[in-house]
């Protein structure tokens, strides 16, 4: 190091780094410390600035100081420039020195030039500035002062022949009257201004003013903006939130600080928008001009017009390149200090091994070490959390933009994804592109920094170097194949883990289903099977993992044991500073390569994950003004289709939608649709199932493909209100859905609310219309759903109605209250098209469109087309006069199966994560693997410590004078019959041997950890999976979806992938950092008494800064679920959403979700860096105390030269290690919240009772007896019995129809028949045997059910009837045949045909007709049939009737009826009202009892 200043500086050897020289300061140390630190300084505080947000509101200018200040910095870097320029032309003796001195100040004024212009158009405006940069601005005076002086005491700069000498006294006289100039436009007064309020968000609008700490109204943070650069470098801004983590107080996400401008997701996607459309107008210029402009190649007059397609990446590189690739500059600076620790490490090692060095000489090398470390924490900090900004952006973008690709995309374009694949892309995929962000300055930084130290290397040991580099070059192709090995397991497992989210997502739909028919272990075996696909390649994927650990860890040594033996072989000498300097390179040297394969497997992965989000993004958009035609050219017409043929057939040429019609050669169209609907009329569509009705809606509203002639809506830029066969419901409040976004209105909302008939269930439910519904509406009966969903339609507001069968879940009184009331009433002025098979209601209807096989059959008046559907009913136009009686209005609606189940936001765990939780992970593992993964570990640090560090110690002095090692003393004897080259031999077989030993415990250690961790992914998720298969309908029914899809996708991810390896690195990390302290300490026993405080100091600090990390991580959880159900929500409603005009709303809230969850993420990275500051700080003290006892150590005489070099080489890594210790541990403790989560559901949730006490004959029940004993079930106590001592007895092979009104509790029945729900006292006996008393299993197969809304899973026609497997394909084909279905399953492909996700290949009739044949298989004595021909037309319907009477003739069947013909023919009637039997006897019988119930039912059916 001498010697470097001594030629750099062109000083006395004696003295190379002179303070004061010539009676004044000298150039050396102006140059360097007085001129180059406080532009260095100037330059980062400046920088810190770059990013303040720009202030688009501030109403008038700023003040002139700041226009000076501007162009004096601009003119400071220009004169920096042309003293540089006049250095190199005089090629001066010190001309490098002064080079160095006026880059820095180059450097420092063009950063803070930028800054100004930043703060400028921000809210420092309205202020004079951060005080901070006027001080760091004026600093340079005293260097320029010392500079002045010295030009006027050299009369070479007062020599009018020496010019360049002379400009360099001018420019120095210049620079000092611009600082002036600066300081007098510092002081200028601020012109008064008005800064309007910058909304943040929904609860905070304040003032965004300078401040170390900004808070809103509400006492949130609003992240750094406004934060000093003192506040900025601590994060001391961030305190207030690190005190609430500290006393429990982060309970909410509205608890979080709020997002920084820049961040807010509004913000990010306005500027990714604006990038995108940059994006598609450069490329369509680029195409233009080559003249190779791409045109879509779709059908004539097609949906879309050309492809909006995004491409991703050159987005990302628009949006956020600029600021990303400039973190880079900081990322190489604070790495170039990282280089000055060897260097200065070996000037301090040879400084002690010089007894009689001068003490200034070891002080300047603590000095440099201190500033070298300090300020490379610092860049490497800032770098840290500037990147973690950066990220959240893109990945804020990334989502929205599949958030709002998934609205605009048609859904016969979007089926090509499932729902799985979809929630993917948003979580696992976004997560892996979004993580590569951190990774990618690495690419390059890496062969930079491996490229210095091995020049470093050559510096220190010759080429003796290139002996370790060969090794390392050998590897390359090793690692080629390891990656591609990876990144195609990577793309096996995502394929598999789709169709595990999928299978799970769809299970969960359907779980009423799979728990009636007992197909739990099926769909057990189902998603083990997909689970082992995705286990098989995760193994792979861990055991490659396992290799790059083994290949990297054992690296250093190989490279270390080359170097050193070819280093002595050439005949050079070993000592303690090269030893310890070369050890310190090599661990440089190994950083970059054992990061290469992880960078490298986060490369691959998010290329993978890239991409398949490219693949989704690239989807063609709806294109509305394509698809619709202009207006035809009698006015009032509101909608015509002309000679129009529609597919619901994609590009891809797969079945997307209903089996409603099909053409000759597979098509599914509407051929030749031609009508014309004049505005304010009712249009009604009729015909049998499957003819085309939804499709014809669909077609409409814009949601198939036009394959020809003319589509003409009236005012279809306002939407429509459309009300889908199957009914959409929002997880949220019965208001919320009826309101749908708009404003509250009173007395319009309390005529929807009569006019849709749910003025009675409002009564009922617990909180009015306050009351949450389940996610799908699962807590509201078939009826209530439709009538909802109608009453959204009807709040809208809109001039057309689409209307798909909203009569068929309800009753005959509900069906003629919802016409006369609703069609006829509220609505009689819009234009109305209404599909239905209720066909006795439409005399009112205008005109009557009958379809049949995808075509119009007949359009006319009601009289001429309703006699060719079906013949009408004996009394359909008798009684038209007939008052109605009111109090019996909606008294037969079907009974709502959960209507008191409290839906809630998912609970937050708070404090530690407890023991029972790394108990039960440990468990997973197994006690004995988990030992066995320790013990090796143990082996693998402790030989590793003994035989890189002690053993290289001892080194040194086998070429010396004296042998001072301690470890090889018990070897003396053998040292003196043996010569150097001898000794050598030995200790270089000592050496290899123990890093064989290490090297075969690392392999072991690795494939054990990579072992252990797939059995704790195989158990975790086994025992989630059976659990939530048990757990009661109540659980799924108040649970919304997304949080379980939740557990089995992102949490399962944790437990699979990242919780492994962030505890293999915590695990390396705590052996690393026990064995580091203890050499340390065996080195400088002195240091003892720093890191007595300094460990308590850090104790303090992680445990303050867990408790924040531990609960923002909480928060996260819980708001990413909110996220997917959201938008699970969406897809399932697109038609409405769309159809309604809605999208913009929807995407709002996406926003709004996604912003909650980005706090608690902005936050956490906060908190991270927060911590990471701290611990480096400590890190700093421990390298610099270290040196000056060190120092101390070498002036008392006292002193070992190769233990100082061991410990000052441990002291350069123990800032990693500290900050890596409580990162590893934080990273665990927060992956762990994920075992936590799954244990939650594991262990916690109400599971059903599996045994049973009581075991049958396998031909139970023989008769089919059912009786009712006193029956009483209660939802949740305080609430109303739900079956309030029921007592009925239902013969065997009686046909027994339910009727009651909504709360009545016929479906409360079936449900305590198949015991989904249990009585609270009372009994059920089924052929005299008590159900309690029998395994669930038992009883669930021996009964049979067909349920109102029909669910099919994805798969096959043959899968959908029998997923067992137990019947033939003769039986199948029978009851397809007996079920009307064989027709429409022939034309899709037989009974390997797929029938689409939930069915969506057919219609909603055909699943009704799929279930019943479903229920047919089943040979059981006991039918309960929940009104499973609602969908139906009344021929169908009438066939299907005669066909359960006949199958099921000597069978006991219940039916809930809403179309009275359906039990007419019933041997009895049960009436039910609040919980009880009312009227219990012969159809004949009640309806001679005009007091009766029926009978009034039947009189008011029949008007």
């Amino acid at each position: 190091m001498a010697q470097f200043f001594e030629e750099f500086c062109h000083t006395d050897g004696s003295d190379p780094f002179p303070i004061w020289q010539n009676k004044t300061i000298s150039s050396c140390f102006n140059k360097l410390m007085l001129n180059s630190l406080p532009h260095g300084l100037l330059a980062i505080t400046s920088a810190c600035y770059l990013n303040i947000p720009r202030c688009s509101r501030i109403t008038s200018s700023t003040s002139y100081g700041w226009g000076i200040r501007i162009v004096v910095a601009f003119l400071m870097a220009v004169l920096f420039v042309l003293d540089v320029v006049i250095v190199g032309l005089l090629h001066l003796p010190t001309m490098y020195l002064d080079i160095l001195a006026d880059g820095c100040a180059t450097l420092g004024w063009s950063v803070h030039f930028m800054s100004l212009v930043v703060l400028q158009k921000s809210v420092y405006s309205a202020t004079r500035g951060p005080v901070c940069l006027l001080i760091l601005a004026i600093m340079p005076v005293f260097t320029l002062t010392v500079t002045m002086v010295s030009y006027c005491q050299d009369s070479i700069c007062l020599d009018i022949s020496q010019p360049f000498s002379v400009m360099r006294l001018t420019l120095v006289a210049s620079q000092l009257f611009l600082l002036f100039v600066y300081f007098l436009a510092f002081a200028v007064p601020c012109q008064a201004e008005h800064v309007e309020l910058i909304s943040v968000n929904d609860s905070d609008q304040t003032p965004l003013i300078p401040g170390g700490v900004h808070f809103g109204q509400d006492g949130q943070i609003v992240g750094d903006d406004g934060a000093t650069w003192l506040s900025r470098i601590f994060y001391l801004w961030l305190n207030p939130l690190m005190k609430r983590g500290q006393n429990m107080e982060l309970e909410r996400p509205s608890d979080v600080c709020l997002l920084p401008c820049h961040l807010q997701t509004r913000v990010v996607r306005q500027n990714f928008d604006r990038c995108c459309g940059k994006s598609r107008h450069e490329e369509v210029a680029f195409e233009d001009e080559a003249g190779h402009r791409r045109r879509e190649d779709l059908c004539k007059d097609g949906v879309f017009r050309e492809r909006s397609e995004i491409r991703l990446l050159p987005v990302l590189h628009k949006a956020f390149g600029l600021k990303y690739y400039l973190l880079g500059v900081v990322k190489l600076l604070g790495n170039m200090l990282g280089f000055a620790g060897p260097l200065l490490l070996s000037s301090l090692v040879a400084f002690m091994e010089d007894s009689q060095a001068p003490i200034s000489q070891g002080l300047w090398c603590s000095l440099g070490l201190f500033t070298s470390t300090l300020l490379s924490a610092v860049l490497r900090n800032i770098f840290t959390f500037e990147v973690s900004k950066v990220s959240l952006s893109a990945r804020a973008a990334v989502i929205s933009a599949i958030y709002r690709k998934a609205l605009r995309v048609s859904s016969t374009t979007l089926a090509q994804f499932n729902l799985g694949e979809i929630v993917n892309f948003m979580s696992t995929d976004t997560d892996r592109l979004v993580n590569f962000f951190n990774n990618f300055h690495d690419i390059w930084n890496l062969p930079l920094q491996f490229a210095v130290t091995l020049y470093l290397f050559y510096v220190e040991v010759g080429v003796a170097f290139l002996g370790g580099l060969g090794f390392a070059l050998l590897l390359i192709p090793l690692n080629k194949v390891i990656a591609t090995r990876i990144m195609k397991n990577n793309k096996d497992m995502l394929q598999s883990k789709d169709s595990r989210v999928k299978l799970m997502t769809e299970m969960l739909f359907g779980m009423r289903v799979i728990k009636f028919y007992t197909w739990e272990h099926h769909f057990i075996q189902k998603i083990g099977d997909c689970r082992k696909r995705e286990l098989s390649h995760l193994k792979k994927i861990k055991y490659l993992d396992a290799v790059c650990v083994y290949i990297w860890a054992a690296l250093p040594v190989l490279i270390s044991i080359t170097t050193f033996v070819t280093y002595v072989l050439l005949g050079n000498e070993l000592t303690a500073a090269k030893v310890f300097t070369t050890l310190a390179l090599v661990g440089m040297l190994i950083l970059p390569l054992n990061n290469f394969p992880w960078i490298l497997n986060s490369t691959i992965e998010a290329k993978v994950s890239l991409d398949r989000i490219q693949c989704f993004l690239r989807l063609s958009d709806q294109d509305m003004d394509m698809y619709y035609s202009t207006p035809p050219e009698e006015p009032l017409i509101a909608v015509q289709l002309k000679n129009s043929s529609f597919s619901w057939r994609g590009a891809d040429n797969t079945n997307l939608a209903p089996s409603e019609a099909s053409s000759p050669d597979g098509t599914f169209l509407l051929h030749n649709i031609s009508f014309a609907i004049k505005e304010g009329s009712l249009v009604a569509v009729v015909g049998k199932v499957g003819c085309g009705k939804s499709s014809l809606l669909a077609a409409i509203a814009g949601e198939l493909i036009r394959c020809g002639g003319v589509v003409y809506v009236q005012g279809r830029e306002n939407g429509f209100a459309m009300a889908a066969q199957e009914p959409w419901i929002q997880h949220g409040s019965v208001r919320d859905n009826i309101l749908f976004g708009k404003e509250y209105n009173s007395h319009f909302y309390q005529s929807v609310i009569e006019a849709c008939a749910l003025t009675e269930d409002l009564n009922i439910l617990p909180g009015g219309d306050r009351t949450e519904v389940g996610p799908n509406g699962v807590t509201l009966s078939g009826g209530q759903k439709a009538r909802l969903a109608l009453a959204r339609a009807v709040y809208m507001e809109k001039d057309i109605y689409l209307l798909d069968d909203p009569l068929a879940a309800v009753d005959a009184d509900v069906a003629k209250h919802l016409l006369e009331k609703c069609l006829m009433g509220i609505l009689k002025n819009k234009t109305r098209i209404l599909c239905t098979h209720r066909i006795e209601f439409l005399d009112k209807a205008d005109i009557v469109v009958l379809m049949d096989n995808g075509m119009i059959v007949k359009i006319g008046s009601p009289n001429k087309i309703l006699p060719e559907v079906e013949p009408v009913p004996k009394n359909r136009n008798k009684n038209d006069n007939k008052k109605e009686n009111g109090i019996y209005e909606d008294e037969f609606c079907e009974q709502p199966s959960l209507i008191h189940c409290v839906m809630g936001e998912e609970q937050k765990q708070t404090g530690v994560v407890t023991c029972r939780v790394y108990r039960s992970y440990w468990l997973a593992v197994g006690g004995v693997l988990g030992f066995t993964i320790l013990f090796f570990l143990f082996l693998m640090q402790g030989i590793s410590f003994f035989d890189m560090k002690i053993g290289l110690s001892c080194c040194p002095s086998l070429n010396g004078p004296k042998f001072e090692s301690h470890l090889f003393e018990n070897y003396s004897t053998f040292n003196q019959n043996v010569n150097v080259t001898g000794q050598l031999e030995f200790y270089l077989t000592v050496y290899v041997s123990i890093a064989a030993a290490n090297s075969v415990f690392t392999i072991i250690r690795a494939f054990v950890f990579a072992y252990g961790a797939i059995c704790a992914a195989t158990v975790i998720h086994n025992r989630l999976l059976d659990r939530v298969l048990k757990a009661t309908v109540t659980f799924f029914d108040s649970t919304p979806l997304g949080q379980i899809i939740n557990r089995f996708s992102s949490d399962l991810y944790s437990v699979d992938d990242m919780l492994p390896f962030v505890l293999n690195i915590l695990l390396a990390n705590i052996f690393g950092l026990l064995g580091m302290i203890v050499m340390m300490s065996y080195g400088l026993p002195w240091i003892l008494l720093l890191l007595l405080p300094l460990g308590v100091l850090y104790y303090k600090i992680q445990h303050f800064y867990r408790h924040t990390s531990r609960e923002l991580k909480r928060l996260y959880a819980i708001t990413l679920s909110p996220i997917y159900t959201h938008f699970s929500e969406t897809l399932t409603g697109l038609c409405t959403i769309r159809a309604s005009c809605s999208s913009l709303r929807f995407e709002e809230e996406n926003e709004s979700r996604l912003e909650r969850n980005q706090r608690c993420l902005f936050a956490g990275n906060a908190a991270m860096q927060w911590l990471d500051i701290r611990l480096q700080m400590i890190g700093v003290l421990v390298v610099t105390g270290l040196s000056v006892i060190a120092i101390i150590q070498h002036q008392a005489k006292s002193i070992d030269t190769g233990l100082v070099g061991l410990s000052l080489s441990y002291a350069l890594s123990i800032t990693g290690l500290l900050s890596g210790l409580i990162f590893s541990f934080t990273q665990m403790e927060t992956q762990m919240i994920s075992v936590e989560r799954t244990e939650e559901y594991s262990t916690d949730i109400p599971a059903e009772p599996q045994h049973g006490s009581l075991e049958v004959s396998s031909l139970w029940p023989e008769h089919g007896q059912v009786e009712f004993q006193k029956a009483v079930l209660v939802y949740r106590s305080g609430l109303p019995n739900a079956l309030d001592e029921l007592s009925v007895v239902i013969q065997a092979g009686e046909k027994v129809g339910v009727v009651g009104r909504t709360g009545s509790g016929k479906s409360t029945m079936f449900l305590a028949l198949f015991r989904m729900l249990e009585l609270s006292s009372g009994k059920i006996l089924v052929d005299k045997v008590d159900i309690s008393k029998m395994g669930l299993e038992q009883l669930r197969s021996k009964l049979a059910i067909i349920p109102q809304d029909p669910f099919l899973f994805s798969g096959t026609v043959r899968e959908n009837l029998d997923p067992c497997g137990i019947h033939s394909d003769a039986q199948l084909l029978d009851v397809l045949e007996q079920c009307h279905l064989m027709q429409a399953v022939n034309r899709m492909g037989g009974l390997n045909a797929e029938v689409g996700e939930k069915g969506k290949s057919l219609s909603v009739g055909q699943r009704q007709l799929l279930c019943l044949a479903r229920a047919l298989l089943t040979q059981a004595k006991i039918l309960c049939i929940d009104e499973a021909t609602a969908s139906v037309d009344q021929q169908t319907d009438k066939l299907l009737q005669q066909t359960i009477r006949e199958k099921f003739k000597d069978r006991t069947v219940l039916t809930i009826a809403h179309r009275i013909n359906t039990i007419m023919d019933s041997d009895k009637v049960l009436v039910m009202h609040a919980g009880k039997a009312v009227e219990f006897d012969t159809p004949e019988v009640l309806m001679q009892r005009e007091d009766s119930i029926f009978y009034k039912l039947i009189h008011v059916h029949s008007e």
